[in-house]
């Protein structure tokens, strides 16, 4: 049940005027004879109220009421709240540190649990209340008890919150080797929040910087070099855990740095390894993605299929997988990938394309080029190519996994077919499979038909237009029934001549003494894209066609 509500018709007059630290009308109503030990819905009494508001002279008038009655004052200062909370538990909750100290001579028991088993000591560290935390230690608190159903003490508690100072007095006092039920230890838990000065402070007092919890991962994430921790020691018996891995899936940029300085590489590309990007790219903290890749670890890695799923043959498939069905499916992490020359095979075109979002593509074809012919005439300056040449150029591998991908997803043509041409990809290649191409949008169709001499095509491929002309599911523009006119046949000859690629990606035409609208005619520009009509499936992914 929930009493952290209170209701106003249940408080008594007494404990309003304890909680507003009106000192004056206590000692009025004390005097008048109203109870001091009335209790709220909460189970809150006036003593409650005030040891929470702080207020010193209400507490000392309420104890000598409390006194006098029939309960008698000892009993009084030990009444709990409806979630076991006493005056002295809030008081050091809420640092006021006079009250704790008032309550302590008043025999108030120091331990005193509460329902989720935390008491005075554990919620001053929990608020990090150095002043209490000192005092309550030297008045016998008990130390070493644990105080959450996971049996933390309050050593793991001042560690996970980075309360150094509270760290340094526990030391002296509490059992460094205490375990929680996954066997973790106050140093473990320094190490996986990123608690530097925790952390220092533990291993120079001497906690095992070695202790492995039950599922065998180590606590190191940070100082390697000055404890002595071994940062090659697995940390499961079920995949290839190193600490480098810890750090990288839960984003500590800093430790990160150090251990890539000590970790064996090994687990960059090695078989039966795991290379640190996955852990990073898991919960997308491109910020270590980044790190890693400048390192030196290979944006490929290894395919790690045979541990996790299908989706992870590369750190990129599986970031796209992670991401695709998202409202922002391509990451950050995918962007540092992509920027570091990730290879891209069938998988990887697949979920690139399969979000249906121009931004995608139109992001990976700024870092990797279409390759093409680039006869260029030796009148045109070579300086022109250099934005191109910067890219990483698509290996044969690569782009037939792209032609094959995205002709699987033809009937969404119209978010990648205009990108793809624009960046030099051969019209040719999607002729290849004519039933395929066939099956495109008419819009797609026509904005195809117009980087080709469309009286040459195949014989198949003019068939499966024909009939679709028959039964009205393609409407050709006019000039599609005709010779293409001279104007396109030498546009489609410059283009044979400098390349594609050349000619799309450069500034060669820039460079010709032509007229700009001429420039615009012989690079395609004059094209109106395709309009994105195709209703998309519910979660994003584009229907593949059956082989």
């Amino acid at each position: 049940m929930d009493f952290t509500e209170c209701y106003s018709d249940t408080v008594s007059s007494l404990a309003v005027a304890a909680r507003d630290r009106n000192v004056r009308r206590v000692s009025l109503l004390i005097q008048r004879g109203c109870s001091v030990d009335s209790r709220d819905n909460r189970g809150w009494n006036a003593l409650h109220e005030a040891a929470a508001a702080g207020t010193i002279v209400c507490v000392r008038h309420l104890l000598k009421a409390a006194a006098g009655a029939s309960r008698g004052c000892r009993a009084y200062v030990g009444s709990l709240t409806h979630e076991g909370e006493s005056a002295l538990y809030l008081a050091s909750q809420r640092r006021h540190l006079a009250v704790v100290k008032l309550l302590l001579r008043a025999h108030a028991d120091i331990n005193q649990p509460t329902n989720d088993l935390s008491c005075p000591l554990y919620a001053a560290v929990d608020c990090g209340h150095t002043d209490i935390v000192e005092l309550l230690v030297r008045k016998g608190a008990e130390v070493n008890g644990t105080h959450t159903a996971s049996c933390w003490t309050c050593l793991h508690q001042a560690a996970y919150k980075g309360h150094s100072d509270i760290v340094r007095i526990l030391v002296g006092v509490c059992r460094l080797e205490v375990f929680d039920d996954h066997m973790i230890t106050p140093l473990f838990v320094a190490a996986q929040y990123g608690q530097k000065q925790c952390l220092q402070i533990l291993a120079v007092v001497g906690a095992n910087v070695n202790a492995q919890a039950s599922d065998l991962a180590t606590p190191l994430l940070i100082a390697s070099q000055d404890h002595n921790a071994n940062p090659n020691l697995s940390c499961s018996d079920n995949w290839p855990q190193l600490p480098i891995h810890a750090a990288a899936e839960f984003g500590h940029n800093s430790i990160l740095a150090r251990l890539i300085a000590v970790t064996d590489r090994v687990c960059d590309r090695g078989e039966s390894e795991l290379s640190p990007l996955y852990s990073a790219v898991k919960n997308n903290h491109s910020h270590c993605v980044d790190l890693l890749l400048r390192a030196g670890f290979s944006p490929d890695a290894q395919d790690c299929s045979s541990l996790f799923s299908s989706d992870t043959t590369s750190p990129l498939a599986y970031t796209l997988a992670l991401k695709c069905t998202s409202s922002q499916p391509f990451s950050d992490s995918a962007r540092f990938l992509v920027a570091a020359g990730a290879t891209l095979t069938g998988r990887e075109w697949f979920y690139i394309l399969a979000t249906c979002k121009s931004d995608v593509l139109q992001y990976v074809l700024q870092h990797r080029s279409i390759p093409g012919p680039e006869q260029l005439s030796r009148t045109i300056s070579l300086s022109s190519r250099t934005e191109q040449q910067s890219k990483i150029p698509l290996s044969p591998e690569e782009l037939r996994g792209l032609v094959c991908e995205a002709l699987d997803m033809v009937c969404h043509a119209s978010y990648w077919l205009p990108q793809l041409l624009q960046a030099g990809l051969e019209p040719s290649l999607l002729l290849q499979q004519p039933y395929r191409l066939g099956k495109a949008d008419s819009e797609v169709v026509n904005y195809f038909l117009q980087f080709v001499n469309w009286s040459t095509l195949s014989h198949p491929l003019k068939d499966i237009l024909l009939h679709r002309e028959e039964v009205t599911c393609w409407r050709p523009l006019a000039y599609h029934e005709c010779v293409p006119p001279l104007s396109h046949l030498c546009r489609l000859r410059v283009r044979e001549e400098l390349g594609s690629v050349v000619l799309m990606q450069t500034d060669v035409v820039r460079q010709l003494p032509l007229p700009p609208p001429l420039q615009t005619y012989l690079q395609f520009r004059d094209i109106p894209p395709p309009s994105h009509a195709t209703t998309l499936p519910r979660r994003g992914f584009p229907q593949r066609l059956e082989r």
